[in-house]
Order: C-alpha cells, then structure tokens, then sequence
C-alpha cells in the first residue's frame, strides 16, 4: 500500500524567481480543438497598451480540473472571508485602479 502512495507523490521543484509570482490583473483565454491558452496580461493605468507576462498552453481535460481546482479554491476564500465582490466591468479592471491621475 505504501508503495502505491509513493508512485502518486510528485517532487514539484519551485526556483527562486517562479516563487516570487508575477502580478496580472487581466487573463485572456482561448482555445482551439485541441488547447486553451491563458494568457497573463498586466494592464496599467493610463497606459494605452498591456503587456502578457506569462502564458500557459493546457489541453481541454487539464483546463476542466484547473477550473474545478479554481472553484473548489473560491469556495474555500468565500467560507472564510465572505463573498467575493464582482466589480461588474465584464472581467476588465478599472482604468482608474483608484489612484490619482498622473499629472506631467
């Protein structure tokens, strides 16, 4: 039975600098028969254009458990820290952010 546990562990190694993340505020998905890719864009305000900072390329099947692990996660966020608020933009973030406005 051990044995058995053993070949369901995955070592995940994790360097340095994929542990320090990189900052999105904006996905982009699509797909084609065969994959989704979701792309990471970072959006600033004022700025006219936005940058991808990371891609990932997934088949449909890994996208359909990304997407329960997801929802399983929220879930989990909602019970301890109550609704997530839907800022009603259609998944685009405010152009404002709500800092100042940048003056020259």
């Amino acid at each position: 039975m051990e044995n058995k546990q053993n070949q369901n562990k995955i070592n995940i190694e994790l360097s340095d600098e994929v542990a320090e993340g990189i900052y999105s505020n904006l996905a982009v998905i699509s797909h084609s028969h065969s994959e989704f890719i979701v792309d990471f864009v970072k959006l600033m305000p004022g700025s006219p254009k936005a940058k991808v900072k990371s891609r990932i390329i997934l088949t449909p099947e890994h996208a359909k458990r990304l997407q329960k692990a997801l929802q399983e996660n929220i879930n989990k966020f909602e019970k301890m820290h109550g609704p997530i608020k839907d800022s009603g933009n259609d998944g685009f973030p405010p152009f404002s952010m709500g800092g100042p406005i940048a003056q020259a």
